[in-house]
């Protein structure tokens, strides 16, 4: 196990129920937060072939410089 989870451990077994529980909100909160930055990214490379086709236009180009 590495040393920073072995210390984390350490200092919640002198933690009382009400706090464990409070840590466990937070770290499934961590958890959904990354997963969602994750689906926010996985949708925008997804979505992305098909805006190029629509923002890839000679008569917007003059945008790109903006």
């Amino acid at each position: 196990m590495q040393p920073q989870v072995q210390h984390m451990l350490e200092k919640l077994e002198h933690l009382s129920p009400q706090r464990l529980a409070e840590v466990d909100d937070f770290i499934d909160f961590l958890n959904q937060r990354d997963q969602d930055k994750r689906l926010r990214q996985d949708y925008a490379q997804a979505s992305e072939e098909a805006f190029s086709k629509v923002w890839d236009n000679d008569d917007d180009a003059v945008y790109d410089r903006l």
